[in-house]
């Protein structure tokens, strides 16, 4: 990202030098320097941070889903009592800001996409304007598969005096985003306009292409109980297309702390409290020790004995051996909720005035703490896994649901090299996906494995949301609800965020809509594609 954001500022510096010194103005509002003047080039950079940023760290993704879905879990005591949210589902003196972050976030980085888009547009910089319909489509059902209904079709019209934007219905923005992604794709060209200041692809039109076409293949299966009809479609021309071939075409977004640009999600994980208090659930630590998965020691390890140990990031044991996921659901507050009082308890750690009475449990490592750390935004080896599901369900595929899931499996594995802590080879990803084939003895069994392991990948590559919406689609892991008291969803694992308070007073019309649409605005309200 660095030469990147380099290249963003000395671009600007030009622009002002060409603008009679007018630097402020133009660095404020790209629009008041003229497209004859701007690159809107300059802009892609700004929106891929800002949709790594709202699909990582305290915009939800650490503090909900990471938790609801059983990925993680924490005692949420003390200082870090900010993730009762999470695998308690009870709401903390925060909750409602929580709440609104990815919708404020996700709109706010489709505006500026927009922006983009317009500006590309008066200099005829027509795959940059698709490249923005794909940043658009990408962020925008992010934003719907958190809420549901969205604005859509009225979004980002504010300059045509559409303030109060109707909510479409999951479907039809569904189907509208689909067919803006298909047009979007097509129309990208080689002979076209370069696509400069790339963090992403370093201006690869072709791995725009495989993004885009990936992008629909993850949209297509999210349809494949309400609409399978719609999902084959999309489905086979995903795959005509072009999806991701190998981890080098997948979208893995670098991070650059030293100018400003770090991973939220590490920044959370920094945090004193949540170093001492988010550790991996005990059925993310058992999934992967119940087939030596050779990810353990790389996105494990047990503190040193000891408080001050616990609440230190220094580093821990990582010998797969030892590591003991913690329980979603348990505190400490000396009740019956008191992990002391989880079966499997492993007892408090150090002594005297130096204990930890949280126990031995295994929590992240340092790659999960690295503020470089990359954002993963969709990967090969999570596309894979979605055309061995496809295949499983005997869609129109090439391949067969155990060659894809071999390959999804590889590609996890090798991929988590991409945290730069530890990596695993080729050839032992290879041989593990060997020793660990697909069970095709039935379609249930097959994509129970495959859905675990989707489960399993995305959470490790701490793309929180992704697992959860995944659970939504298929039901798998099969997770039973943590039923804690006070919470806010009768005991269930909440399938949505509520929309934001501010929505009630700024757009009161569009809200009734959507939830009228939807049937209610609960935490447990389904998504139109959740059956």
């Amino acid at each position: 990202m660095k030469k990147y954001i380099s290249i963003l500022l000395s671009g600007l510096l030009l622009t002002a030098s060409s603008c009679d010194g007018d630097f402020a103005d133009i660095n404020t509002n790209p629009n008041s320097a003229g497209s004859n003047v701007f690159d809107p080039n300059l802009i892609l950079p700004t929106v891929s941070y800002n949709y790594g940023n709202m699909m990582t760290g305290y915009t939800g993704a650490i503090l909900f889903q990471s938790m609801w879905v059983q990925v993680m879990a924490s005692t949420s005591t003390g200082g870090a009592n900010y993730y009762s949210n999470a695998d308690k589902y009870v709401a903390s003196g925060s909750t409602n800001s929580y709440i609104q972050s990815v919708w404020n976030d996700g709109f706010s980085s489709a505006s500026r996409t927009y922006q983009m888009q317009k500006l590309a547009g008066e200099k005829g910089f027509s795959n940059l304007q698709a490249v923005g319909t794909i940043w658009k489509v990408l962020t925008l059902s992010f934003v719907s598969d958190v809420y549901g209904d969205i604005p859509y079709s009225e979004a980002l019209k504010a300059e045509d005096g559409i303030t109060t934007p109707v909510y479409d219905s999951q479907s039809a923005a569904y189907s509208a985003m689909l067919s803006d992604l298909e047009n979007a794709i097509s129309s990208i060209t080689d002979s076209g306009d370069a696509i400069k200041n790339d963090v992403l692809y370093g201006g690869d039109k072709s791995k725009w292409r495989k993004l885009g076409y990936s992008l629909m293949l993850r949209m297509a299966m999210r349809l494949v109980d309400v609409d399978p009809s719609t999902a084959q479609t999309y489905v086979s021309k995903a795959i005509a297309g072009g999806v991701f071939a190998s981890p080098a075409d997948e979208a893995v977004l670098v991070s650059d702390q030293n100018n400003g640009y770090s991973n939220s999600s590490a920044n959370a994980l920094n945090v004193t409290d949540d170093v001492y208090e988010v550790r991996w659930s005990n059925h993310l630590i058992d999934f992967l020790k119940s087939t030596d998965d050779p990810r353990l020691s790389i996105v494990a390890e047990v503190p040193a004995a000891g408080l001050a140990a616990n609440r230190s990031a220094a580093s821990g044991n990582n010998d797969p051996s030892v590591q003991i996921g913690l329980p979603n659901g348990y505190d400490l507050k000396g009740g019956s909720t008191d992990v002391s009082n989880e079966p499997n308890y492993p007892g408090p750690t150090g002594s005297g005035d130096d204990v930890a009475p949280i126990g031995a449990y295994s929590r992240p490592t340092a790659i999960y703490r690295d503020r470089n750390a990359p954002v993963f935004i969709l990967t090969y080896a999570e596309i894979q896994l979605l055309l061995a599901d496809a295949a499983a369900r005997g869609y129109s595929v090439p391949g067969s649901a155990s060659s894809y899931y071999a390959a999804g499996v590889e590609g996890a594995l090798v991929s988590i090299g991409k945290f730069g802590g530890g990596s695993v080879s080729a050839s032992a990803a290879s041989a593990f996906a060997s020793a660990n084939p697909l069970d095709t003895s039935s379609e249930a069994a097959s994509l129970k494995m495959i859905n675990e392991q989707i489960w399993a990948t995305t959470g490790l590559f701490a793309n929180f949301v992704e697992s959860w919406n995944n659970w939504k689609r298929s039901g798998y892991p099969e997770l039973t609800p943590v039923n804690y008291t006070g919470n806010f969803s009768g005991g269930q694992i909440p399938t949505r965020q509520l929309y934001p308070a501010s929505e009630s007073t700024t757009n009161p019309n569009g809200l009734a809509g959507g939830v009228s649409s939807m049937g209610g605005d609960t935490w447990t309200t389904k998504m139109w594609w959740d059956k």
